[in-house]
């Protein structure tokens, strides 16, 4: 089955029912190691999960780890331009949950990026950050502790897809062509735009499909939540790209309305039943002019529609959501992308999940994480249906290969989210514990020990690791 790399004699395949792991107790679990830090960072998290995997289940459960390649590694096992052979696909299938270290794709090397097509090739089309702070954690923020969420960010659609055609080329100036003279026109809301004749074109694709299933995971999520942590954000700039972001938060609404009724509540919603509790006479018209900013400025037609919704809403929600119940669900709220920068910012308390596309999960998860003390503490998760590969969520880092000194946060704390996913609550439980106590015991890395103040002693890579374990 495999050309150059073999699976250990001992251990069972993880397998999947309905998009949920089933795990063995001793799972075989593909890693990659990772290029540049990568040689530092993985023997650090390896330690640190078998024993913690050791101390929870004494000898019960064990992870039998299995050697793959992509990235750099990749290319001295298979040759030049392999960076994530067949062998690797292979066996991230076969296995279902893997885990990886920092990868980079050299110029010239024909992929856009190993990280992005390990998920498009998989369908690994949720990438879950989440962003907590551990106390002693260096943050240029005066209250990180108050910023506790978990970004749910689709990850196979939206400008990462990569269909884009260069300036000048033939095919771009022939969409542009097309675009400016039959397709612009004829849709009177574009008006009289037009697209420079010396641009470069890309396709930004928003699905349902795509939308919901992101959507139903992130729900799925925060049912699993103590009830004050209940809520999923859809966030999104559909009040200027209407019809794909905009259509994500109203595919996502529609989902949480739909499939899991019983479980939701709008936001909107919760503003009508509210109102009614408040003041059990209210009109209707009342109840709508205090939902619609603005209501009595509306065309008559509009505020009778606003009406309906209201009547519609206490119609079929009073009974099971009303008096209160409402409070018990999962609040489905929306925010727009460049108001909730600011709000995880100023009111990080309000927050729980955000479910959002691509390119703004990209942004979003960068900067909440640099609140709770920056990529190093970072972990990340790609999970599809059938497969789950969680990863380092930094750079390579390239000279500071082989030191020994980087932080492995980042990829232990992901390993800590792939104990999670496979159940094992009670050794990822021992490595959080471990993890909070090393660093409010300042026994941390050169990153955060530089500052911490006043500064602390720095540790190795592998002395942070060491650390982690004393502290389980």
């Amino acid at each position: 089955m495999y050309e150059k790399i073999t699976p250990p004699d001992t251990g069972e395949k993880i397998t999947f029912s309905d998009g949920e792991p089933i795990v063995p107790d001793n799972p075989i679990i593909p890693f990659i190691r990772g290029d540049g830090t990568g040689v530092d960072l993985w023997p650090a998290t390896e330690r640190v999960i078998d024993a913690a995997v050791a101390k929870a289940y004494g000898g019960d459960r064990q992870i039998s780890w299995f050697k793959i390649y992509a990235g750099d590694e990749a290319c001295e096992q298979y040759g030049t331009y392999q960076y994530l052979p067949e062998d690797t696909l292979t066996a991230i299938r076969e296995y279902g949950v893997a885990i990886k270290g920092p990868l980079t794709t050299p110029i010239g090397g024909g992929i856009r990026s190993l990280n992005v097509a390990l998920r498009q090739i998989n369908d690994l089309y949720t990438c879950v950050r989440p962003c907590r702070y551990y106390p002693g954690t260096p943050s240029p923020h005066k209250h990180p502790e108050q910023l506790d969420v978990i970004i749910y960010r689709e990850n196979t659609e939206d400008i990462y897809l990569g269909i884009e055609w260069r300036e000048g080329t033939e095919i771009a100036q022939k969409l542009i062509d097309t675009l400016n003279n039959e397709l612009i026109p004829a849709t009177p809301e574009h008006g009289k735009k037009q697209i420079r004749l010396d641009s470069g074109i890309g396709i930004k694709p928003i699905s349902k499909t795509g939308s919901q299933r992101l959507v139903r995971r992130a729900i799925k999520h925060a049912l699993r939540l103590p009830k004050n942590k209940q809520m999923v954000t859809l966030v999104h700039k559909g009040n200027i790209m209407k019809y794909t972001e905009g259509a994500f938060r109203d595919w996502g609404y529609e989902l949480a309305t739909t499939e899991f009724r019983e479980e939701c509540i709008t936001e909107r919603e919760s503003w009508i039943l509210g109102n009614k509790e408040h003041k059990p006479d209210i009109s209707l018209e009342d109840n709508a002019r205090q939902v619609e900013p603005g209501f009595d400025a509306l065309t008559p037609e509009k505020r009778q529609e606003i009406c309906d919704e209201v009547k519609g809403v206490l119609e079929a929600l009073w009974e099971s959501h009303g008096n209160g119940k409402w409070k018990d669900k999962i609040m489905v709220n929306d925010r727009i992308a460049d108001s909730i920068f600011q709000q995880i910012q100023t009111r990080p308390s309000e927050y729980s999940i955000l479910a959002t596309m691509n390119l703004n999960g990209d942004y979003l998860s960068d900067a909440a994480a640099a609140m709770v003390g920056g990529l190093g503490m970072g972990p990340g998760a790609n999970i599809g249906d059938t497969c789950a590969v969680f990863e380092a969520t930094h750079g390579t880092a390239p000279k500071h290969a082989g030191l020994d000194r980087v932080n492995p946060g980042s990829l232990i704390l992901s390993g800590v989210m792939m104990l999670e996913y496979m159940g094992w609550q009670e050794a990822a439980d021992l490595i959080k514990k471990g993890l909070g106590a090393a660093i409010s015991n300042r026994e941390v890395t050169y990153d955060l020990a530089r500052l911490m103040e006043p500064p602390a002693e720095p540790l190795k890579c592998s002395e942070f690791a060491e650390a982690i374990i004393r502290n389980f």
